[in-house]
């Protein structure tokens, strides 16, 4: 697929089984043009995930191209760092294994071990009263083995579903919070002030893409309840799906290079960190394009 450009053909190649491309023609380290950006739009609402391979990127071009795309979603409280202990600005989600001073978490870091989650399917910010749009994830360093990021089409996953569990799952609200995905691997290790920023917020199992009208399953590792259904029942019913969405016709395997910046539509994909040794740097920040708004009606107080 070809797009004209301001300055050169943008072109974008399918590299997944049923999603995901590889984006070529555009100069990461130059100004995104509003020609390029309609592009890369036009590229999210096909293919879900655009891989864009080239070279490392400063904080400052990082945030700029994201900023042409639109308004972004500041990392502020969501996760254990401390304001303090912060390396980069509020502008990005810091996902490496790093600590400020730029050295890998000791295997016993509460911080190490609450991103651990981050191994779980999941959508990110699906725990916030408004969820994701866009993330955008550059890789400053890499392990030497290990470490890949693995996406799932919710879209794909929602047409593979028959017609009877289409119509269970349509209008059915779920409860998310970081509180149960990181319940789900034995992190409860949470003060009363995390708990208290974590509390559960609601979003709809089924989403209608704005643009394509497309549907797609909104699953994550964060969705702990099933508003409507008994514990037990919701947990087994979310699992059971997130099974389904995950087989591996539904997934693009990412293997990572220095330089690559990885792009992905929060409400069409989930997705995953592989393991990788813990006193090896992965250095990986990544910016967020804000969503448009709740998926649930907020209910005046």
């Amino acid at each position: 697929m070809v797009w004209g450009s301001d300055h050169m053909a943008l072109t974008i190649e399918q590299i997944g089984p049923c999603f995901a491309g590889e984006v070529r023609g555009l100069d990461l380290t130059k100004p995104l043009t509003p020609g390029d950006a309609a592009a890369i739009h036009d590229g999210m609402d096909e293919f879900a995930v655009l891989v864009c391979r080239g070279p490392k990127l400063d904080n400052a071009q990082h945030l700029a191209f994201t900023l042409a795309l639109g308004p972004i979603e500041q990392a502020i409280g969501t996760s254990l760092r401390a304001v303090e202990d912060n390396r980069l600005s509020t502008d990005f989600a810091d996902v490496s294994n790093l600590d400020k001073e730029d050295k890998p978490f000791e295997r016993q870091d509460r911080r190490r071990l609450f991103a651990i989650g981050n191994r779980l399917w999941h959508s990110d910010s699906s725990f916030k009263t408004t969820p994701a749009k866009y993330s955008l994830l550059h890789a400053h360093s890499i392990p030497r083995k290990g470490g890949n990021t693995e996406f799932a089409d919710m879209r794909a996953a929602y047409d593979a579903l028959d017609a009877d569990m289409k119509q269970q799952v349509e209008g059915l609200i779920c409860e998310h919070s970081q509180i149960y995905s990181r319940g789900k691997i034995g992190f409860t290790d949470l003060t009363d002030e995390e708990r208290a920023r974590f509390a559960p917020v609601r979003q709809v199992l089924v989403r209608s893409h704005p643009v394509t009208g497309r549907k797609s399953l909104y699953l994550s590792s964060h969705a702990g309840s099933v508003l409507g259904q008994p514990g037990p029942e919701g947990n087994i019913f979310l699992q059971d799906l997130i099974e389904h969405a995950t087989q591996r016709q539904f997934v693009y395997a990412h293997e990572w290079q220095v330089g690559d910046l990885v792009i992905w539509d929060n409400r069409q994909t989930m997705h995953r960190a592989r393991p990788f040794h813990f006193a090896e740097p992965r250095d990986m920040r990544r910016t967020t394009l804000a969503g448009d708004g709740p998926t649930v009606p907020i209910s005046p107080p």
